[in-house]
């Protein structure tokens, strides 16, 4: 389930990254602009991961995941309806905040949830389903772009990717919870 939230997080995760300068140019936004948009993106993400990390020792790696998808999936949602430089500028910057700590979060929610001497598997399985996710994430949006001639069915449907991720990070977080709640079990 792990793995399969990974991928359901990195299609959306994929898609500003290697489409904002294409939207920008379709909206009549200089691609330089569009450039600039994604330096802020890749900026903001940089400057946030420290956050994320912090985050992560508080909540742990599933909280952390959870939050930080919940805040891609609102800006994938904005990027949808955003339709001027200005608008683009700030959904691009509260997108590198909110999508920059997911990955290296999964790594500790994988931490937490298995034992470290399945990490070297572990792990990697997890990050092969993440960048799959992404590999399909831009080539998706593309698609989608090609059949619809615009960008909002792209990124709405990343939208509906991250809800997809947020049901399976929530069914985990409540299932951790609740396995937490119950008394451990000595043996006789």
């Amino acid at each position: 389930m792990l793995c399969s939230a990974a991928f359901l997080c990195c299609v959306p995760m994929a898609m500003p990254v290697g489409h904002l300068v294409a939207l920008c140019s379709d909206l009549g936004i200089p691609a330089a602009r569009g450039a600039t948009m994604l330096s802020v993106l890749l900026g903001c993400a940089f400057v946030s991961r420290m956050f994320w990390g912090w985050a992560a020792d508080r909540i742990g790696g599933l909280g952390a995941v959870f939050a930080g998808s919940a805040c891609q999936a609102a800006a994938i949602a904005a990027f949808a309806v955003t339709q001027d430089e200005v608008g683009l500028f700030a959904v691009s910057a509260a997108y590198g905040l909110g999508f920059s700590g997911i990955i290296p979060a999964y790594v500790v929610a994988t931490r937490e949830l298995f034992p470290s001497a399945e990490a070297s598997w572990r792990v990697p399985a997890m990050l092969f389903a993440g960048m799959s996710g992404m590999a399909f994430g831009g080539w998706f949006a593309g698609a989608l772009y090609d059949h619809f001639g615009f960008y909002a069915p792209a990124f709405a449907a990343g939208a509906l990717f991250n809800l997809a991720n947020l049901l399976v990070v929530g069914f985990l977080l409540t299932r951790q919870a609740r396995q937490s709640r119950l008394p451990a079990v000595l043996p006789a």
